[in-house]
């Protein structure tokens, strides 16, 4: 195999066979059994090609990271502007690009939601601010929720609820309990006057797009108001538009005492996070500047990526039309659980983080697969594998999106009848 990755590219069969032995066996015998095999080249903004030449729809933009699409001009041409006079920071000096996104982000996020400290990845950002929290209360707990997910770090997963990810790393951070997910009655039994903060995706990503009752990111802001503890909304995937809103949030007019994000925030283009926080949770730096850091995090290139990436949700105005093709995405789902209900049990989302949820976790996969083969690119929820998600980029074409979906109506048709069978 060439290592010029920019001349032909390598074949299906032999990644496969590096992949195995070199990075993830698993992962590879996963893309064999799904009869996903292809290697992906090349891809401009919803649609993705394979070395063989074949061309993709992209309705799962990375599990929400391609907001914006693949290599977006705008994104590309600040990323590459910025290696032309810099690349990572000396960390010796001011870093203008890191005080400018999070200027950005205080004007875009509600509320007094203003001090960013950034680093590269969902998890990280949760782990910072599972941190912070402590400082800022000086208690030990924390309440997350069921089907939630916010990471695989030590840290992270101890707020992730999935026992397949937690058992073999226990044990994880002591005082972590979770409760039913829309559930305030729980929420408001498990939080106390030990607990440093309550921890939820406002709508959960990896559970299937699942969409909380009206009331209830306002009663768990009130219950943590009560009780002195924080409120952290985890919108590392409904973050950067992705629901309908710049900020999944606004939907409910609750300001948190945190958020993190990722995904999105670095345009599809560089792996960049953040966790923005109210001013007093960040008086811990006053006393000591360096207790907490990252080396990478908010570097030059990253920066660049982050504030062309919220230019972009601005000017483009990427969560109306996640809003306007959120309807037609969920209209078209809605219709496919009419005609089969003996498959489809549920259609659930808000915006563009839409799921589709099967009787049967198989029938799922078997629709994927199927997908995969007649071109079109969806993702299994992680923490339900019953659901299937429908998250293309924000800005996909209103006709490309169509295709996608009548493509998947004709799966549908051709695989129902097998997929009742499963029971």
């Amino acid at each position: 195999m060439t290592h010029d990755l920019h001349s032909e590219g390598p074949m299906p069969e032999e990644i496969l066979e590096k992949m195995e032995k070199y990075v993830n066996p698993g992962r590879a015998r996963i893309y064999r059994l799904l009869g996903m095999d292809s290697v992906e080249w090349y891809g401009q903004g919803s649609t993705v090609r394979d070395t063989a030449g074949k061309e993709y729809i992209d309705f799962c933009a990375g599990y929400a990271v391609m907001n914006a699409g693949h290599r977006h001009p705008r994104i590309v041409d600040a990323v590459r502007a910025c290696l032309d006079r810099m690349g990572l920071s000396t960390k010796t000096m001011i870093s203008p690009g890191e005080v400018a996104v999070a200027e950005r982000l205080a004007e875009l996020l509600p509320g007094d939601l203003s001090m960013s400290f950034f680093s590269a990845t969902g998890a990280e950002a949760n782990e910072f601010a599972m941190k912070m929290a402590r400082a800022a209360t000086g208690r030990k707990n924390y309440v997350a929720t069921l089907g939630g997910y916010h990471g695989k770090t030590m840290g992270a997963l101890s707020l992730t609820a999935k026992g397949s990810y937690r058992d073999l790393f226990s044990p994880l951070i002591d005082g972590v309990e979770h409760v039913p997910f829309d559930d305030l009655e729980a929420m408001a039994a498990a939080v106390d006057e030990d607990t440093a903060a309550v921890v939820l995706e406002p709508v959960q990503g990896e559970a299937g797009a699942r969409v909380p009752s009206d009331d209830y990111l306002a009663g768990v802001r009130q219950i943590c108001d009560d009780a002195g503890a924080l409120l952290i909304l985890d919108e590392v995937q409904t973050g950067m538009g992705r629901t309908g809103a710049n900020f999944a949030c606004e939907h409910w007019g609750v300001v948190p005492d945190m958020i993190t994000l990722a995904k999105g925030l670095g345009g599809g283009i560089l792996p960049v996070a953040a966790t923005v926080a109210r001013p007093r949770i960040f008086d811990i730096f006053d006393e000591n500047p360096y207790v907490h850091a990252s080396t990478t995090g908010g570097n030059p290139v990253s920066m660049a990526a982050a504030m062309a990436a919220l230019d972009v949700l601005v000017d483009e105005a990427l969560a109306d039309s996640a809003r306007d093709r959120g309807r037609i995405v969920l209209d078209r789902l809605n219709s496919l659980r009419e005609r089969y209900p003996e498959v489809i049990s549920e259609v659930r989302g808000l915006g563009l983080l839409t799921g589709l949820a099967f009787t049967n976790p198989s029938g799922g996969l078997m629709v994927l697969s199927e997908l995969f083969d007649r071109g079109v690119l969806v993702i299994p929820s992680l923490m339900d594998w019953t659901v299937m998600r429908i998250a293309p980029p924000l800005n996909i074409d209103e006709r490309l999106l169509e295709r996608g979906l009548d493509i998947l109506e004709e799966v549908m048709a051709d695989l129902a009848p097998t997929i009742a069978e499963l029971g």
